[in-house]
């Protein structure tokens, strides 16, 4: 179980893990900024005394090869491997930093973290966000520290400048680039003007000739040529040869004629549809009565008159328009008990968590390896061998769930099988989170996976009792699953947005809240009050945001 490490906590590295060959995981990101991650290899006094030791994109190992730069893997942004029985004594810290390639501020970046990894486990991880930091432009995250042992210690300190400034900081010097001189032209000497050609007459190029692909294993040889026209045997013809048919839309195209329709009901035979009775065939219909507003035009000869507006049409008789012969109210994939239900039929779309249909969620334990924790009694039917148990909070959690107002009754869900989870008929949205936070109401929270952390966060405000507002944030990788009254909103985080906290579901981790009005006992606590008890202003860097639903709990 990998240990959690809070801004400023340090541990001897044996303590961590017996192995001294490390992986070291870096997770940084942020919309439309690049980071460059270093290590910085300093001695006893801090400083960069040998730049070979500086491991960076442009120096991924060290001489020795003992601290190596590998690149972006595991879900990680950025990833060394540190050999430290390999490291020259020389060296006394290792200093593991980000900082931003080109225009931004750490402020703008999305939860991250410095993890170290022993053997393939994750032994220690320091997370931080973008909410910890203002307008720095680089962070120094972690350090492995040389006293009397190597120690990890979690830095996470932000530095204003870039690498540049950060490079400079520990001793070493910017090596500048210096231009190339320009080779010397030669005097031009004296040459009269060249003398206008005409231009060349325009020819296209040959065309291309296309290779040949090679033949493939049993394939049939290649035709012969054709014989010249003047080699070829003479045919034959008829002395009557029959024209071929004219192309379509041409003169003296004719089109397949369809087979003669069959006469309705009260229509004489060979009689053309619409022609009245005693008419020449030749000779124009004459035009139908137009009927009186709110009437039916007449029914033509033979059929049946419609009925009235606003009255059903008579047993046993379609309504205009209808297709004559066909049983009306049956679905359009055929007539049957299994026709009408197949539009409700189970969702499988091969991933761990499904949407049935706005208010209706499938997992599937079989995938994914975790259990699920759900809302007690959220269950409404399972598939497979499914075991359901009791997800107690513990004395603790259940003090600071009381106190917080962020208490969740859950279950645990293991085994293998699908659940079908819902809750009086809540919209539900799956979140999937990789390595990033989200904050979320308790009361919003249908489940979510066990491999999730989750923690109770605190808003912080003034004039309220207690002087905070509570949430509950998740973070990690993993699928947690909200549920609303009705289709929420999703909006971006500018300084000007507000929210009512009883409409609020959630908001990304790296905004920061701000609690910007009273709380009252009750709402209409006296004539003409609003009824607006408390709103929330949401601050953050650009890819931030809230999702509220149009409905105040």
């Amino acid at each position: 179980m990998a240990r959690e490490f809070q801004r400023g906590h340090k541990a001897k590295l044996s303590d961590l893990t017996p192995g001294t060959d490390l992986y070291v995981g870096v997770q940084i990101a942020a919309p439309g900024l690049t980071f460059d991650i270093s290590c910085f290899g300093l001695d006893a006094n801090e400083q960069l005394s040998d730049d070979r030791y500086f491991i960076f994109f442009n120096q991924p190992k060290s001489p020795e090869e003992s601290i190596q730069l590998l690149g972006a893997q595991s879900g990680d942004t950025e990833s060394f491997r540190v050999t430290l029985d390999r490291i020259p004594a020389a060296v006394q810290k290792l200093s593991f930093t980000a900082t931003i390639d080109g225009p931004g501020q750490m402020s703008q970046v999305g939860p991250g973290y410095i993890r170290i990894v022993a053997g393939g486990e994750e032994v220690v991880r320091y997370a931080f966000t973008g909410s910890e930091f203002t307008t720095e432009r680089a962070v120094m995250l972690g350090d492995f520290y040389l006293k009397d042992v190597w120690r990890f210690a979690a830095v996470g300190q932000g530095f204003d400048g870039g690498l540049e400034a950060l490079l400079k900081n520990f001793g070493g010097e910017v090596a500048e680039e210096e231009e190339a001189p320009a080779a010397p032209q030669a005097a031009p000497g004296f040459a009269p003007p060249a003398q206008a050609t005409a231009p060349s007459a325009f020819a296209a190029p040959p065309a291309p000739q296309a290779p040949q692909p090679a033949p493939s294993f049993g394939a049939p040889p290649a035709p012969a040529p054709q014989q010249p026209m003047h080699a070829a045997p003479t045919i034959a013809a008829p002395l009557t040869p029959q024209a071929p048919p004219a192309p379509y839309g041409q003169p003296g195209h004719q089109p397949p004629q369809p087979p003669p329709p069959q006469p309705q009901f009260g229509q004489v035979p060979g009689q053309v549809p619409g022609q009245i009775p005693g008419q020449h065939p030749g000779q124009p219909a004459p035009p139908a009565p137009t009927p009186p507003y709110g009437q039916h035009a007449p029914a033509p000869y033979g059929q049946p008159a419609p009925a009235p507006y606003g009255q059903p049409a008579p047993f046993g008789q379609q309504p205009p328009g209808a297709p004559q012969g066909v049983p009306q109210g049956l679905p359009a994939a055929g007539a049957g008990l299994h026709a009408a239900l197949q539009l409700y039929k189970e969702t499988a779309t091969g991933q761990r968590w499904t949407p049935q249909n706005k208010q209706l969620m499938r997992v599937d334990l079989t995938m994914g390896g975790a259990g699920v924790l759900a809302r007690q009694g959220s269950m409404v039917m399972y598939q497979g061998k499914v075991d359901f148990g009791y997800k107690g909070a513990g004395f603790v959690g259940r003090v600071v769930g009381n106190a917080t107002g962020q208490e969740m009754q859950l279950m645990r869900c293991t085994g293998r099988g699908q659940v079908f989870l819902a809750e009086e008929g809540s919209y539900l949205h799956p979140i999937e989170l990789q390595g990033d936070a989200i904050c979320v109401s308790a009361e919003s929270v249908l489940a979510f996976d066990e491999s999730l952390q989750y923690e109770v966060r605190r808003v912080e405000g003034h004039g309220i009792p207690g002087g905070a507002l509570f949430t509950m944030q998740f973070q990690g990788t993993g699928t947690v699953v909200i549920k609303t009254h009705g289709t929420p909103v999703v909006l971006p985080v500018t300084p000007t947005t507000f929210a009512d906290c009883n409409a609020v579901v959630a908001w990304s981790a790296a905004s920061q809240v701000i609690v910007s009005s009273q709380v009252r006992l009750r709402r209409n606590a006296y004539p003409g009050h609003s009824g607006e008890t408390v709103n929330l202003q949401f601050r953050g860097a650009p890819g931030n945001f809230i999702v509220v639903q149009p409905y105040e709990v």
